[in-house]
């Protein structure tokens, strides 16, 4: 089972985390990608305790690159695939996700819309960038003449392919709980406290995008739900939006009608309006 969280970045943008609740799963239940995951973690945080040489140069600019992954394909990633087993077994014991959110910054009757735009705006360019990144894969075998150091091209494409694959299954299986009216509003006083600790500037005109979290509210909201994991997550994710509210026109994140929309007074978030209309 996991939880799911919105967490609103800006009066525009939100952030969907799931953490999962089960316990950890046994080595032996575990599929050969979970274990190759889990391999490339431990050996990437070896070579991020190494102080110079190629190792150290390979995890600096990936780290550069993995902080430009836009936050909702990370938030998508967060969601378990939806294996055959665990769709009989949701459907079967009629077990429900507990959906969270401030009340106070999303309405009860908008949180399903905000978690549905999320869950469907971006199957589109990950299944586009997926197959690229399939393509793109026999141009990299040159590089793998270079002596000593690996083809890292060919493995950069390796790992966004993949990352592309679980948001685009992430992305499936918030249809399905959405769809099957497997999902439970659940709304937080916790949250609602953390986010009364930085209220928008109130006097700020109504139609300009103000953010709602800053650096200083990561450890905090972190330590407070206690989601170790959720750190890196939400920092990441709001200094993407940093960067997008100072600079409208910029591509890192890419603002795209983001999920929870532009708000009807400071503080609050709503869904995307309908944009095929």
């Amino acid at each position: 089972m996991m939880r799911l969280y919105l967490l609103p970045l800006s009066t525009r943008r939100t952030l969907l985390y799931a953490k999962r609740l089960e316990a950890n799963t046994a080595p032996q239940g575990r599929t050969y990608v979970d274990k190759g995951t889990a391999w490339a973690a431990k050996t990437w945080a070896q070579w991020e305790k190494m102080e110079s040489g190629w190792k150290r140069k390979v995890v600096d600019y990936g780290n550069y690159a993995f902080r430009r992954i836009p936050y909702e394909e990370w938030g998508l990633k967060s969601v378990p695939p939806l294996s055959v087993r665990r769709r009989g077994k949701e459907i079967e014991m009629e077990e429900k996700v507990d959906l969270c959110f401030p009340s106070s910054v999303i309405a009860p009757n908008k949180a399903e819309g905000i978690l549905k735009t999320l869950a469907t705006e971006r199957q589109a360019l990950h299944k586009k960038r997926l197959v690229w990144c399939i393509v793109g894969m026999p141009i990299t075998i040159p590089f793998a003449l270079v002596p000593i150091i690996p083809n890292l091209p060919f493995f950069y494409l390796v790992y966004r392919a993949w990352s592309h694959g679980r948001a685009i299954s992430g992305g499936k299986h918030l249809q399905w709980l959405l769809e099957n009216k497997l999902l439970r509003l659940a709304p937080s006083e916790k949250l609602d406290q953390l986010y009364a600790l930085h209220a928008p500037p109130a006097e700020e005109p109504d139609n300009k995008e103000r953010t709602l979290l800053t650096q200083k509210e990561v450890q905090t909201f972190s330590d407070t739900l206690d989601m170790p994991a959720l750190e890196v997550e939400l920092e990441r994710a709001i200094w993407q939006v940093e960067q997008a509210v100072q600079d409208p026109n910029s591509q890192s994140p890419p603002k795209e009608s983001s999920p929870g929309a532009a708000a009807e007074k400071p503080g609050s978030t709503e869904t995307v309006d309908k944009k095929d209309q």
